[in-house]
């Protein structure tokens, strides 16, 4: 048990630390087109990003797929660019638009894996009990994302509902803060 408690904290704190603000603004831009009664369709996405994220993890692991972490750190903000790009697309908030959130949570989270890859190869590598350690982490990565979402949720309730605010709108500034965040970041990451 002590060892699922330390991976639950590691993947709790890849999502709610300061330093997760990549991870925290993937999930903005994914969750932007969402009301809170479409927390269900959310809860699938997260566990989407979260699949995504433990199989890029455990390859990665047995050192399986190794890619350069140069790429990884630039191609993370990229998938912010995109998923949030794709919002500003969105005419309706029908469940048929807005279903290729779920195939960029998988993908998207795919990437996201492998910048993590690096930071706990070494800890989960050296440990008797991979699967047990990966669950650990999951269940921790997944608890923050939700807690996440809630607040992404709950915001953008407040907005919709007390600010009076066209649901446009504000997927049109959710999205726009994460893009211009993850575009000055990829920036920064430039791998050349």
């Amino acid at each position: 048990m002590d060892d699922f408690s330390f991976y639950f904290k590691f993947g709790w704190k890849h999502i709610i630390s300061a330093g997760a603000l990549d991870h925290q603004l993937f999930i903005l831009a994914l969750a932007a087109i969402y009301v809170i009664r479409d927390w269900r369709q959310v809860l699938i996405l997260v566990t989407a990003f979260t699949v995504g994220h433990s199989i890029t993890l455990f390859l990665s692991v047995k050192e399986l797929v190794v890619i350069s972490s140069r790429w990884v750190e630039f191609l993370i903000p990229c998938t912010i660019i995109v998923t949030a790009l794709s919002n500003l697309f969105l005419k309706k908030f029908t469940p048929k638009t807005i279903r290729i959130n779920y195939f960029l949570a998988l993908f998207f989270g795919l990437i996201h894996g492998l910048g993590f890859a690096n930071s706990i190869r070494v800890a989960l590598a050296s440990d008797q009990s991979l699967g047990w350690g990966l669950f650990g982490f999951n269940v921790g990565l997944e608890a923050g994302q939700i807690i996440v979402v809630l607040v992404i949720l709950i915001s953008s309730f407040l907005i919709l509902n007390i600010l009076r605010t066209n649901r446009r709108e504000w997927v049109i500034f959710a999205s726009a803060c994460a893009f211009s965040i993850a575009l000055v970041t990829a920036i920064h990451r430039w791998p050349w």
